[in-house]
């Protein structure tokens, strides 16, 4: 599962939910969606105006979570 560091790029840059949404133009319905994973996709836009906002990389941005396989 890929998670969105979105939160957590906040906190490092002092900055809410309320200014990224403004400053990307979207809802922040939108946001939370992207935020609990509840999308199936990302757009490039949308990560490159997130990076540069935050002053971060994709890397810092998507993090690869492995999941638990039971049997």
């Amino acid at each position: 599962m890929i998670k969105v560091n979105i939160e957590e790029l906040l906190k490092q840059n002092k900055r809410s939910k309320y200014w990224l949404c403004q400053r990307m133009n979207i809802t922040s319905r939108n946001l939370n969606r992207i935020i609990r994973g509840e999308t199936t996709s990302i757009s490039f836009k949308y990560i490159e105006e997130i990076c540069l906002l935050l002053n971060c990389t994709p890397g810092d941005l998507l993090t690869l979570e492995k999941e638990k396989i039971t049997l």
